[in-house]
């Protein structure tokens, strides 16, 4: 599936120079979240306009274990990208008490970014653009261009009327995930960096069921990273796979005494474009291992489901 009218050389020209008319010659933010999208983003704005671009990566508290050092390490690291780091964990979880909705959810994360990137943009001086990595799945599962809503993603329906940003650029807005991943190959992103998989905008809010708090995201950090780390160690080629939270608690037995505790569901799946989806194979060997150390390893879950359900009807998400 494309939408891609010329070869990915002229589309990166063309992006470049559409970031440098727009920017005027004025300093430039792009959003990091440390996923594909942005770093292929922050990496065609850095070619742009060069050492006018500041990066910004706010740590929501809705992060994967470690991943926020992971991603600040990286790009000032490997990329010597000029980023900020946001601690914003205590803001977003106030503003997302009590809130189990999941358009609710996505609408508050989206506006609160908004606002954190006004902030950082304030003490930067007079920004040119603001740039993010929407791609056009984001874009046909908001319901815009077209198609039918399935969910307001955080950066596109879940974006707030009023943004203080002259403009908002993205770069992206008409590629598929696969030309993403050219687009990242193109501008000399590895081939391991390239092809990792998604992590939704709105992170863990999505994959957290119910109400956020932070002991239960961080037992979903905790479960997450294990089911991830056993996948990686396998060698199975899968394109996504996480842990979700369903909400859902259940009566078990631990050191002889009854619990009443959490359940986990592994999700993995196998796709070309992220449009469609089939549930991965995972050996049951490779699942009572990852079990077993979820539930020895993690306080709070004693039963561990997988979904095997294929999308369509499901999305990836959970949320």
């Amino acid at each position: 599936m494309t939408n891609l009218k010329v070869p990915m050389e002229t589309f990166i020209h063309d992006a470049c120079e559409s970031i440098r008319a727009e920017a005027a010659g004025r300093p430039v933010l792009c959003a990091l979240s440390g996923g594909v999208d942005s770093a292929v983003c922050a990496v065609l704005a850095h070619r742009a306009v060069g050492e006018k671009l500041t990066c910004l990566f706010v740590d929501t508290g809705l992060m994967r274990k470690n991943e926020g050092d992971q991603v600040t390490g990286l790009f000032r690291g490997t990329y010597a990208l000029n980023l900020i780091r946001v601690d914003a964990e205590e803001r977003f979880l106030a503003r997302l008490k009590g809130v189990t909705d999941p358009e609710r959810k996505r609408k508050i994360i989206g506006e609160e970014f908004i606002r954190v990137f006004e902030e950082e943009a304030g003490k930067l001086g007079e920004i040119g653009c603001l740039i993010q990595g929407t791609i056009y799945p984001d874009i046909m599962e908001s319901g815009e261009d077209g198609h039918k809503a399935v969910k307001a993603h955080h950066n596109v329906g879940g974006m707030p009327l009023n943004i203080d940003f002259k403009a908002v650029i993205e770069p992206l807005r008409l590629l598929f995930k696969e030309e993403v991943r050219e687009c990242g190959r193109k501008l000399g992103l590895p081939e391991a960096f390239v092809t990792r998989q998604p992590f939704p905008g709105p992170g863990l809010a999505v994959r957290c069921i119910g109400e956020l708090t932070k002991p239960r995201l961080d037992i979903l950090r905790e479960a997450d990273a294990i089911f991830r780390e056993e996948i990686e160690k396998s060698g199975l080629e899968i394109q996504q796979y996480f842990a979700v939270l369903p909400g859902v608690r259940s009566v078990g037995v631990r050191g002889g005494e009854r619990c009443y505790e959490e359940a986990v569901v592994l999700r993995a799946v196998t796709t070309r474009d992220f449009v469609t989806a089939g549930a991965a194979r995972l050996p049951h060997e490779l699942a009572e291992a990852v079990t077993e150390r979820i539930t020895g390893e993690v306080n709070g879950i004693n039963r561990v489901l997988i979904d095997v359900t294929p999308k369509p009807p499901a999305t990836v998400e959970w949320e």
